[in-house]
């Protein structure tokens, strides 16, 4: 266990959010469009060869729905239409429309099933019933910590049979991992060293990981994320678990804590692109090459918007607040006793709609493959 040092928490003005869309009008929001913008272009002009040459083809337009504002969720995605602007010259465009002007988030998948647009971010936990298959993702505890190891997971995972039958329900197809980053635990009061000291405390945590904190004898809070600092101000919270460290920034939750857990990878979700399969199939082979193409660099933007918000705001978590660090016994622990059981009622409860077991256990073969390359 290592502690870091702890000082007077710094003040940052930050606005309401809702849940990882962040509506928020922040000093943050504007660094991440710098950064991510530069690293976006930076990862552009290092693309291959082959997708600098021009790739002639007909006049196509399509929208893309996309929830919240633009961020480094919706970055790798922009970085995507850029690039396929510039190699058409200008013949196939694709355009994000935000904020819901074309869909609710949670109506995403039945505008696709309509044709209403071509594309969308596409939340699993948003609407579980819709994409059971997808609930994978966000189970706690699987080994995704390593940003090189979820990349490749994740893009293996979305040629997976269930996952990509959850789509085709939907007339769509799994494109693009949102990578979403682990998500790291903020809280108030005294830290919780031991797994133990998790029994009894208010954690906001939602879907598989909500389920691991009740395990551990934690009481589960699922208020929205806007409403986190306030109830932390009230002192009707203990702790809250956002992607980190991006999202406990955006939300003011870093202001009110005077903790952090930093390699605890409890879990995360999926808040993937998808496509129209009628829009897809519809493609000359050559813009659909074009379109596959390009997943890996808008992948590799996302990842370094997210790696470079980590860059700026660890050092002030490690100033104002104390660092937990678990030892790789006690993660093991954690994955055991909070981790397993979980894991086992969501198989035990899917089987029967899909190969579940099959599901869960391609996760650790990718990601024993990733770690062995």
């Amino acid at each position: 266990m290592r502690l870091a040092c702890r000082d007077p928490r710094l003040k940052t003005a930050l606005g309401e959010a809702d849940i990882i869309g962040i509506n928020a009008k922040t000093i943050w929001e504007d660094d991440m469009k710098t950064i991510t913008r530069t690293a976006a272009l930076g990862l552009m002009l290092a693309s291959t060869a082959a997708m600098a040459q021009e790739v002639p083809g007909p006049q196509v337009n399509w929208s893309f729905s996309m929830w919240g504002n633009p961020r480094a969720l919706s970055d790798g995605m922009e970085a995507i239409a850029d690039r396929v602007k510039e190699a058409t010259n200008g013949n196939f465009n694709i355009e994000i429309f935000y904020g819901g002007q074309l869909s609710g988030s949670r109506e995403n998948l039945d505008g696709l099933q309509l044709n209403a647009f071509e594309g969308a971010s596409s939340c699993n936990f948003y609407h579980p019933g819709k994409n059971p298959a997808w609930m994978v993702f966000s189970l706690p505890f699987l080994p995704l910590g390593d940003p090189k190891v979820d990349k490749y997971v994740r893009s293996k995972m979305f040629e997976n049979p269930a996952i990509v039958a959850d789509m085709a329900a939907w007339n769509a197809i799994p494109y693009m991992s949102g990578l979403l980053p682990q998500y790291e635990i903020l809280g108030k009061g005294d830290a919780p060293l031991e797994l133990s000291d998790w029994t009894g405390l208010r954690v906001r945590a939602g879907g598989g990981l909500g389920s691991a904190m009740e395990v551990l004898g934690a009481t589960k809070q699922t208020l929205p994320a806007g409403e986190t600092a306030t109830a932390f101000q009230r002192g009707a919270l203990d702790a809250a678990a956002f992607p980190y460290t991006y999202a406990h920034v955006a939300f003011g939750i870093s202001e009110e804590a005077d903790w952090f857990t930093s390699n605890l990878a409890p879990g995360t979700s999926e808040c993937g692109w998808v496509i129209n399969k009628t829009a897809y199939e519809a493609l000359p082979e050559q813009y659909q090459t074009l379109l596959m193409d390009l997943r890996d660099m808008g992948m590799d933007v996302e990842q370094a918007a997210y790696a470079a918000q980590d860059e700026k705001n660890l050092p002030v978590f490690r100033e104002t607040m104390q660092e937990i660090v678990y030892t790789d016994a006690q993660l093991a622990e954690f994955r055991e006793k909070a981790g397993k059981p979980v894991w086992d009622a969501w198989i035990a409860e899917n089987q029967d709609k899909f190969d579940a077991q099959g599901v869960f256990d391609a996760i650790f073969t990718y990601a024993d493959e990733a770690a062995a390359q």
